[in-house]
Order: structure tokens, then C-alpha cells, then sequence
């Protein structure tokens, strides 16, 4: 989807590959180093295209909120996250195979979430359900009702492609945008 905002054409390719955060790993070098190493793994098999390599992890109070991957953890995140400010590090690795050139960025998205009462937060559950998501929401969908604020430079960030950075590397390997 945000690929497609900038017209660009396209393979989507899974990397597969193992996303564990190393031993007290700040979160900035998890998402790079993991953004980077997704980059390397899709252009082994891509030579003469610009990889993309892209991760996001957030945080609460110093604690990593993964993807709740179910209704009860989801319930726990929001109530968790409730008055209190998230942070989501994006990170973004492109690969230019034609001459190994790596260009890399880190975005820091914060949101602050409102107040939230249990209701709103099943009911929001109930019509997203946003099991697959970092933080138990989809901010470009009905999400963003459960903010207060959102502090960013990029707010494409936060979906979970800095597509501003993207652009800007993207124009410095010779594509041209718009």
C-alpha cells in the first residue's frame, strides 16, 4: 500500500528470515540491523534492483510490545498503553544491487495514546482486530481514535515505511519522483 502511494513498480518478496532481538539489542539497531540484513537476504536473488529492507518495533515504558497475535493480548496492550506515549522505531534499508551501495535510516514515531476506557478498547478490537500489529492497532484505519497526539517527521513511518527517507534515496539512485 504505501509503495503503491509513490507509483513505484514492485515485487513484494518475504525474506524469511529470523527477526529475534539480540541480548539488551537497543531497539534503533534492532530495526536496522533487521532492516538491513531483509535488504541483503531478497537482493542475493535480485541483482540489478533496489531492495527495500524495512522493520518497526515499539516500545512502552522501556518494555517491546510485539504484535499481540491474539484478542486477550491485544485487550492488555491497549489497556497498557492507555495515557501513556509509544514509541515506534521504523527502519529502512535500501539496497542498490548494481553497485552494493546501502543507504539506511531510522525514523522515531511517538504516539500518544488517550485515555482509554475498556469498552472503547473492545470495541475497537472488535471491528480491527489488529492481532498482527506492533502496539494492537492499524493507525491508517480506525486506530488512529485511540490517539491523542502523534509526534513524527514522516507519518508513514508509523504504517511502517519512512516513505519521506525512501523517496529522498530513491531520487539519489536515479529515480525519479515525483
Amino acid at each position: 500500500m504505501l509503495l503503491e502511494r509513490l507509483g513505484l513498480p514492485f515485487t513484494a518478496v518475504a525474506p524469511g528470515m529470523d527477526e529475534t532481538p539480540r541480548f539488551r539489542e537497543p531497539l534503533t539497531e534492532l530495526v536496522a540491523r533487521l532492516s538491513r540484513a531483509k535488504a541483503e537476504a531478497v537482493a542475493a536473488q535480485h541483482p540489478g534492483a533496489l531492495v527495500i529492507g524495512s522493520d518497526q518495533a515499539a516500545e512502552r515504558d522501556g518494555e517491546i510490545l510485539g504484535k499481540p497475535g491474539g484478542h486477550p493480548e491485544a485487550m492488555a496492550q491497549l489497556e497498557k498503553a492507555s495515557g501513556k506515549y509509544v514509541k515506534f522505531h521504523t527502519g529502512l534499508c535500501l539496497l542498490d544491487t548494481r553497485d552494493g551501495k546501502r543507504r539506511e535510516h531510522v525514523d522515531l514515531t511517538r504516539v500518544m495514546f488517550r485515555r482509554l476506557r475498556l469498552e472503547e478498547i473492545e470495541r475497537y478490537l472488535q471491528a480491527e482486530k489488529p492481532y498482527d500489529c506492533a502496539g494492537s492497532f492499524k493507525s491508517e484505519g480506525l486506530g488512529i481514535s485511540l490517539f491523542e497526539a502523534i509526534e513524527s517527521n514522516d507519518p508513514s513511518a508509523l504504517v511502517g515505511l519512512p516513505l519521506i527517507a525512501l523517496a529522498h534515496f530513491l531520487r539519489e539512485c536515479g529515480y525519479p519522483l515525483p
